[in-house]
C-alpha cells in the first residue's frame, strides 16, 4: 500500500492486553504502513494524544489518525474519554478519527456512539484485516 494522507500512526486504546495484541497483528496483517501505538487506558490514551505524562517527551513518535476505543474499561470508561477529547484542539482532532470497537452488546450504546459527532462507527471485535483496509481507504485516501 502506498503513504496515505495523515495516517502515520493507528492507536489502540483498551485496557485487554491480548485483544491490543491481536489487533496489532491483525492491523501489521493488513499491510497499514503506520506506526501501532497501544494504551491500555483512555487516561493514557489521552496522555499519548496531548504530550502528558508517560507521553511527555515523545514528539518523535507520530500521533494518530485512527484511535480504535473501547468502551468498558476501569477508571475512565470510553465515554469519559470522549469528553476529555472533545475538549481538545480542534486542529490536532481533525487529523484523527474515532471508531468505537467493544464487545458491548447494549444498543444503547451503539445509539449513542452513531450520534456522537466525534465517532465515526461503531464496531464489534474482533478487529479483522479486510476492516482495517476499508476504514483506511474511507478515511485516508491514497497520497499521489
Amino acid at each position: 500500500m502506498n503513504s496515505l494522507n495523515h495516517l502515520n500512526c493507528i492507536l489502540l486504546i483498551d485496557d485487554d492486553i491480548p485483544t491490543n495484541f491481536i489487533h496489532r497483528k491483525v492491523i501489521e496483517k493488513s499491510s497499514i504502513p503506520a506506526h501501532v501505538q497501544v494504551a491500555t487506558s483512555a487516561k493514557e490514551g489521552l496522555e499519548f494524544l496531548t504530550y502528558t505524562g508517560k507521553y511527555a517527551d515523545t514528539n518523535t513518535i507520530p500521533r494518530p489518525g485512527i484511535i480504535f476505543l473501547d468502551i468498558n474499561m476501569p477508571g475512565m470508561n470510553g465515554w469519559d474519554f470522549m469528553d476529555v477529547y472533545r475538549g481538545l484542539d480542534e486542529g490536532q482532532k481533525s487529523r484523527m478519527v474515532v471508531i468505537m470497537l467493544t464487545t458491548s452488546l447494549n444498543p444503547d450504546d451503539r445509539e449513542r456512539a452513531l450520534r456522537d459527532e466525534d465517532i465515526v462507527t461503531f464496531m464489534h471485535k474482533p478487529l479483522r484485516p479486510e476492516t482495517v483496509v476499508k476504514l483506511v481507504n474511507t478515511y485516508f485516501p491514497q497520497a499521489s
